[in-house]
């Protein structure tokens, strides 16, 4: 959870100016453009009026909340299967941003590229309020038009993988995939175990699904598990059957558990990061078995400019392979980054809920040389925030913006939206039903990640009793059977110790 910060008093008269942004900007993915030339790089307002007097200086550095942005999801699927299994899941795994975005939100969308930006919020106590900034690109279907995919799978083989649903579940959901990717898209499969082996090279597919088919169906268990021989050997083939023009991407299948050959995590990270910026290829992990290298799969997406899941049944690989990835091969946003200004006059304190790995210098929230995150269409991105409320005060309470680069002119794009205390709902009950969600998902990562099932660091919150029952409440409200399976996670947890 964020150091909570505290706010040390109003704007300083001598701040250097910055302009907030009044609304969510009505220039869309353009918003921008011309902004450099109005000093600082920052948006004018929409109306292109000048912005009001009291939004002109700089904020206290302590009233800015910055952070790439972040689509994983393995921590909470890791966490759904260890307490399947009957095992309290590692506090250190639980990552509370990746259980939030693991949900599905009813943002409104931009019509093109870039991202709408919405930021809402509600009572949980007398002091406490969460506010939600959920940020969404446009929506996407399987006819949606995109680049074509140019995917490097490297499959991990080690004897590990015999376990049940860890090589026979990817094996199976590789050539469902395989059936319903395009005839220009591209397909090389690397598999590795005590040493890597390039199975398939680049093979657009066309009339060819029958030799990836017949290579995925040759997989078989073997020996040891050289993570990095595999990661070189996936983004060496990768490299070599580089389609311009194309989505490249490497999708690395694995319990991460590397123990031969090159361990060293730093020395792969650095071969997955340089190919990231030498050839733009982005890293999509996903992590299987009961045992799982959680930490090194989240770096290894972290340093390629990717993200992660974990797949643990057929349902979620069916999610993952076949849903999932075919429609989102395509980038709408590289290097994204969000930037909160709370206001000093409402706010006295705030916390955001998890991206402790994700934390950005708020400095470097323009500085298009440091990273972001990469995004595609039909996402939605949420962060939670934990504020206190200075007593009786009312007014203008946080602006959100975000900041991206487009994919292929590396052009920066800004839009943003706003939030008034006036806005706030009086309590969760009365929030959106996604709210809701979000905020019953954020709870929940906080007990497992206090480590004992009680409540960690988030204010105002519920036990696992009530949690549970509300996301059974949810569920119905939603119609949403991912919500369903939140209330039996909870329900494990709680019969785990309840409180």
């Amino acid at each position: 959870m964020e150091t909570t910060h505290r706010i040390r008093g109003l704007l300083a008269g001598t701040a250097a100016a910055l302009v907030l942004l009044t609304g969510c900007s009505a220039s869309g993915p353009h918003g921008s453009a011309d902004s450099a030339e109005r000093g600082g790089g920052h948006p004018a307002p929409a109306d292109g009026g000048a912005a009001p007097r009291d939004q002109e200086r700089e904020p206290a550095r302590d009233h800015l909340s910055t952070f790439a942005l972040d689509v994983d999801t393995a921590s909470y699927g890791y966490a759904r299967r260890a307490l399947a299994d009957g095992d309290r899941p590692d506090p250190s795994t639980i990552r509370p941003e990746e259980f939030v975005n693991s949900f599905r939100q009813d943002y409104e969308r931009p019509d093109g590229n870039g991202f709408s930006v919405t930021v809402d919020g509600a009572r949980t106590g007398e002091e406490w309020s969460l506010l939600r900034v959920g940020l969404a690109t446009r929506a996407t279907t399987a006819t949606a038009e995109r680049p074509p995919a140019a995917l490097t799978f490297v499959i991990d083989v080690s004897g590990s993988m015999a376990e049940p649903g860890r090589l026979d579940l990817a094996k199976e959901s590789l050539g469902t995939m395989t059936d319903r990717l395009r005839d220009d898209d591209s397909v090389a499969l690397v598999t590795f175990s005590d040493e890597a082996e390039t199975v398939l090279p680049m093979t657009r597919l066309g009339d060819r699904r029958g030799r990836v088919h017949d290579a995925v169906d040759s997989l078989e268990p073997a020996d040891s598990t050289n993570l990095g021989a595999g990661v070189g050997t996936g983004y060496a083939t990768a490299v070599e059957g580089l389609r311009e023009g194309a989505t490249n991407r490497v999708v690395l299948v694995s319990d991460a558990l590397a123990n031969t050959g090159d361990t060293d995590a730093d020395t792969i990270l650095e071969r997955v990061a340089g190919a990231r910026r030498e050839h733009g290829i982005t890293l999509f992990g996903v992590g299987v078995g009961s045992d799982y290298g959680d930490a090194l799969m989240e770096r290894l997406a972290d340093r390629g400019d990717g993200h992660t899941t974990y797949v643990s049944d057929d349902a979620d690989a069916e999610k993952v392979f076949c849903e999932e990835l075919p429609l989102h091969v395509d980038l709408t946003a590289r290097d994204a980054k969000a930037q909160v200004a709370f206001d000093p006059r409402t706010v006295e304190e705030f916390r955001l809920v998890g991206y402790d790995d994700r934390r950005v210098a708020d400095d470097d929230f323009r500085d298009d040389d440091v990273d972001g995150g990469e995004v595609g269409p039909g996402h939605t991105v949420t962060a939670l925030y934990a504020v206190r409320t200075r007593p009786g005060a009312e007014g203008h309470l946080a602006t959100a913006t975000v900041r991206w680069l487009d994919p292929a002119t590396r052009a920066p794009h800004e839009s943003s939206g706003r939030m008034e205390t006036g806005a706030l709902r009086q309590d969760l009950p009365s929030a959106p039903a996604r709210f809701q969600v979000a905020a019953t998902a954020a709870y929940f990562a906080d007990a497992l990640r206090a480590g004992d099932g009680r409540s960690g660091a988030l204010p105002d919150a519920p036990s696992l009793t009530e949690l549970a029952t509300t996301a059974r409440t949810l569920a119905k409200r939603t119609e949403d059977p991912e919500v369903g399976r939140l209330a039996e996670t909870i329900d494990l947890a709680r019969r785990g110790g309840d409180r």
